[in-house]
């Protein structure tokens, strides 16, 4: 055996960088974007709200499940089943992923948008916000990968203002 670990918290790796004991990963203004609960039959998960471009609050994503808002039923959300996967799909457009992994592992790629129609993308490095009509809101000139945060209230809180705090106690 190469090592053995003990967790007592909950770690999420986002765009490289691992969070432990942090409760809320990505918060847009004041709406959680990738948030980590406690669920009695899960334990540790994660929690994500996911919203139309144009603000409807569609579905909330906790763990590997997608539960549908009835504004989402409404928008002609589908879910699908795919070999170790969940889909949600929006007309022929793919909203959200969830690959199930070994043990209890799993891995998401999602097109996040906040609820008033920004659109936050990660691409391995620090997220990226992207406005309505395609111009990017500066959130300054940072690159983190790699990083480890712990034990903070909010690890990245991006805000409407352009503005960005890193690792808010």
């Amino acid at each position: 055996m190469e090592k053995l670990v003990y967790q007592t918290a909950p770690a999420v790796t986002f765009a490289t960088n691992t969070f432990t004991n942090v409760p809320i990963i990505l918060q847009y203004d004041d709406t959680p974007l990738i948030s980590v609960i406690r669920e009695q039959s899960l334990g540790y998960t994660t929690e994500i709200p996911i919203y139309h471009s144009d603000g409807t609050y569609l579905a909330k994503v906790k763990g590997t499940r997608i539960f549908p808002t009835e504004d989402g039923k409404k928008a002609g959300l589908e879910l699908n089943h795919p070999k170790d996967m969940t889909v949600c799909k929006m007309g022929n457009r793919t909203v959200f992923e969830i690959f199930h992994e070994s043990g209890n592992a799993f891995r998401t790629h999602a097109e996040l948008h906040t609820p008033d129609g920004y659109f936050v993308k990660s691409a391995n490095t620090f997220p990226q916000v992207t406005s309505k009509a395609g111009e990017p809101l500066k959130i300054g000139g940072l690159i983190m990968s790699n990083n480890r945060f712990a034990n903070l209230r909010i690890g990245i809180w991006l805000k409407s203002n352009g503005s960005c705090a890193i690792g808010v106690a």
